[in-house]
């Protein structure tokens, strides 16, 4: 689980619970089915309307994604491919064969069959990059959805304000349900805002950055292919694919680089 994405969520619901009560409220007067509802189906229908079904069932299994997302790790990426790099350089690029049933990454697996099959660096690039664009674009509208129903759930809030409202109005004669029932009616502009705010759009942010991760990790697989074919050597390949890493922290660990060794020999020391 992603412990900031976990903790985002409870510190934004003990911080608004918190100063409901605080206020001397109570969570009884915000749990109204009607309003979710209203914002619920309202804002799933117009999303609908918008983008094709199979889009929103992709945006729905995507949505796990900011809770649990998949592992990845670069630096265990790279060393992989450095040693797919040291097997091509000592056995030929026709050693690899053996290794595609091993290979968990499609994007991965793909590119190096290419190579194994004799296709040149630029043909490599240009038909990996074209698959590459192709993701990008399909990821990027899983995240412009989650941000289209981020804007339409405030708006469906409202109409169910003014809903609650005309129901209200219909019962004047009864002034003292009046003010209860204006409570009540502005339920759904919180359920509207809250849903936007504090769920939608948070989750398409998150989103872009898992599919940026995974982006970037396609990306070293294929600067990792394409220097295996141009025959770069393993270390300089290593070092090259270390700037893929996120942080300089991440970067000064890597095998090969200048902190990497002082860092070996103090967790060497440390042992003894």
């Amino acid at each position: 689980m992603d412990k900031s994405s976990a903790i985002g969520v409870c510190v934004a619901a003990a911080g608004i619970l918190g100063g409901l009560m605080i206020d001397g409220g109570n969570i009884g007067q915000i749990l109204q089915p009607t309003a979710a509802m209203i914002v619920g189906g309202g804002t799933l229908g117009a999303v609908m309307l918008q983008f094709p079904l199979e889009l929103v069932k992709e945006a729905a299994v995507q949505m796990k994604e900011v809770l649990f997302p998949k592992p990845r790790d670069t630096q265990a990426l790279i060393t992989r491919i450095v040693e797919y790099a040291n097997k091509a350089r000592k056995q030929g690029l026709i050693a690899l064969d053996k290794e595609l049933e091993t290979m968990p990454e499609p994007f991965l697996r793909k590119a190096v069959m290419l190579a194994v099959d004799g296709v040149q660096p630029a043909e490599l690039r240009a038909t990996m990059e074209c698959e590459l664009a192709f993701r990008h674009e399909q990821e990027e509208r899983v995240a412009s959805l989650l941000d289209a129903a981020g804007g339409y759930a405030p708006t469906v809030g409202i109409l169910g304000a003014i809903l609650g409202l005309i129901q209200v109005m219909q019962h004047l004669d009864q002034i003292n349900e009046v003010g209860r029932g204006i409570a009540v009616a502005f339920v759904a502009t919180i359920y509207g805002v809250a849903l936007a705010n504090l769920v939608l759009l948070p989750c398409a942010g998150k989103l872009r950055l898992r599919y940026r991760q995974g982006s970037l990790q396609r990306e070293v697989m294929l600067e990792g292919v394409a220097g295996i074919i141009e025959g770069i050597n393993p270390r300089m390949l290593q070092t090259k694919l270390s700037g893929f890493l996120d942080t300089p922290a991440e970067q000064a660990k890597a095998p090969g680089s200048r902190d990497a060794a002082p860092a070996a020999a103090h967790a060497e020391l440390a042992q003894s």
